[in-house]
């Protein structure tokens, strides 16, 4: 069950809620079927409730919503990419660690 902290991401709402968000932001490019995305859930729960009101924490399933997916230019997933004011700041492809992923969110507050 994921975390209600955990923002979905859309192709109808990426741009309000993630590239004109105030706050940084980490988007988790994932789908159903990835073993190693399934892996990283529990991490990405943490990470919102650890966040919560200080960076936003949100997925994006690769399935439903292709047009966020291409304009990242995701080839794989699972992958990770820390958004400043609509600029990528830090990409990661593969399971990352808790730490290394609050490492990037704190460097970014």
């Amino acid at each position: 069950m994921a975390s209600t902290a955990v923002f979905e991401f859309t192709d109808a709402n990426f741009k309000s809620e993630a590239m004109e968000s105030d706050q940084p932001v980490l988007v988790d490019f994932w789908a159903e079927w990835c073993g190693p995305c399934r892996m990283l859930t529990p991490v990405i729960d943490e990470l919102a409730e650890d966040y919560a009101g200080r960076a936003k924490v949100g997925k994006v399933d690769v399935d439903a919503n292709r047009e966020v997916a291409a304009q990242f230019s995701i080839m794989s997933i699972p992958t990770i990419v820390i958004l400043k004011k609509g600029e990528v700041v830090k990409k990661f492809v593969g399971v990352s660690s808790k730490a290394d992923l609050a490492a990037a969110i704190d460097e970014n507050i």
